[in-house]
């Protein structure tokens, strides 16, 4: 990814991390009221994604980075919602661990 967009991924999960919200951090669609946001920047023509988790409070989880592929609509693509579900099932499972 490029440094730009790098750079503000990681301030937005600095700010969750501190209990903030980047300025471009919205719900991601498909997970209710889960606390999965993601940061959506352009850089260059392309789009990048970086999704993340604030629902446990031990941590903040990140799910997915990639550089979204298709030119049509703003959906996530079905392989990338497919891998955030999984992320977020095994984020559960280390937060629950964690509590122990």
């Amino acid at each position: 990814m490029p440094s730009d967009v790098v750079d503000v991924f990681g301030y937005a999960l600095h700010l969750a991390q501190n209990g903030g919200k980047h300025s471009q951090s919205k719900p991601l669609k498909g997970f209710g009221s889960a606390g999965v946001l993601e940061v959506v920047e352009d850089d260059d023509g392309s789009t990048y994604r970086a999704v993340y988790t604030v629902k446990f409070a031990n941590a903040v989880y990140v799910l997915h980075c990639f550089q979204k592929k298709s030119h049509k609509g703003i959906e996530t693509p079905k392989q990338d919602m497919d891998l955030i579900r999984t992320r977020m099932n095994l984020a559960q499972q280390h937060a629950e661990g964690l509590k122990k």
